[in-house]
C-alpha cells in the first residue's frame, strides 16, 4: 500500500508474489467500482492457485493498472513499483491502523 492524499495504491507484496509463483491473470474490477473494507474486489491466478484480492478500505477503484493485465508478470518482476494492481479513493480520512505500507510488511515478516 503507498498513500497519497486520499488515494491508497494496492498491489501484492513481495512475499505474497513468491508464495503465488508466476502470475499470468489478474481479474480487476471496473473503475468507479465501490469496495468494501475486508471484501475482495478481484482475483489473481498463477500456476499455483487463484487467490482473492481482498481490500483493506472502503472506497471507489479510481484507476486500475492496464499494463498489469497486459502482463501480469509485472506483478512478480516489480510487485511495489510497475506492478500496483489498483487506486482506491478512501471515504475516511485515514486507513485501518492495521494496514502496512511495503517497508512496514518487510519488517513485519520473519
Amino acid at each position: 500500500m503507498r498513500r497519497e492524499g486520499d488515494t491508497l495504491t494496492l498491489g501484492v507484496t513481495e512475499y505474497g508474489q513468491n508464495e503465488l509463483g508466476e502470475l499470468f491473470f489478474v481479474e480487476f474490477p471496473a473503475v468507479g467500482t465501490r469496495v468494501e473494507a475486508g471484501r475482495a474486489f478481484g482475483a489473481v491466478e498463477s500456476v499455483k492457485s487463484v487467490s482473492e484480492l481482498v481490500s483493506p478500505v472502503a472506497g471507489e477503484i479510481v484507476a486500475v493498472n492496464e499494463a498489469v493485465a497486459q502482463n501480469p508478470a509485472l506483478v512478480n518482476e516489480s510487485p511495489y513499483e510497475q506492478g500496483w494492481l489498483v487506486r482506491v479513493k478512501i471515504d475516511s480520512a485515514a486507513p485501518p491502523s492495521d494496514v502496512m505500507d511495503a517497508a512496514q510488511y518487510a519488517a513485519f515478516r520473519p
